[in-house]
């Protein structure tokens, strides 16, 4: 039997309009010498699909999800002063919570930990950038 459609309905809760002013913080350093220019929080992924096709199968080779889910990464460009490296010396691989705070002022908060920076080149005329990489864990470091 296949399966039936199903209607969408209109969503509950508000859309955000703008992604201004979306911050991270690092629990580890909560006044990083960092401004947030652009922010991607991180994202769910399911993993790759299990196949289950046997020689049973007819027409359709067969698939089921995976239980576990991950947290991915989340990134972040910014401006920032020069003494931000010594602070990202020290709290590189530290794992502790990160929070992403919305427009709205909602929040996702996880475990994880800064896993790189990544500084864009210098030079006349340009915004001095880096590109932040933090890792979740998912799991409560103490």
């Amino acid at each position: 039997m296949p399966p039936a459609a199903t209607a969408r309905p209109t969503p509950s809760g508000i859309k955000m309009d703008d992604g201004h002013s979306t911050k991270i913080t690092i629990a580890g350093d909560t006044d990083i010498s960092f401004w947030e220019k652009t922010v991607t929080p991180p994202g769910i992924d399911g993993g790759d699909a299990i196949d289950t096709t046997t020689m049973h199968s007819i027409r359709w080779r067969t698939f089921s999800p995976r239980k576990l889910r991950t947290l991915t990464e989340c990134k972040c460009e910014a401006q920032y002063d020069p003494a931000v490296l010594d602070q990202i010396r020290d709290i590189v691989n530290y794992e502790t919570t990160i929070t992403v705070t919305f427009p709205d002022g909602s929040t996702l908060a996880f475990y994880g930990y800064l896993k790189n920076a990544e500084f864009g080149q210098l030079s006349e005329g340009e915004c001095p950038m880096v590109t932040i990489t933090i890792q979740p864990t998912n799991q409560d470091p103490v």
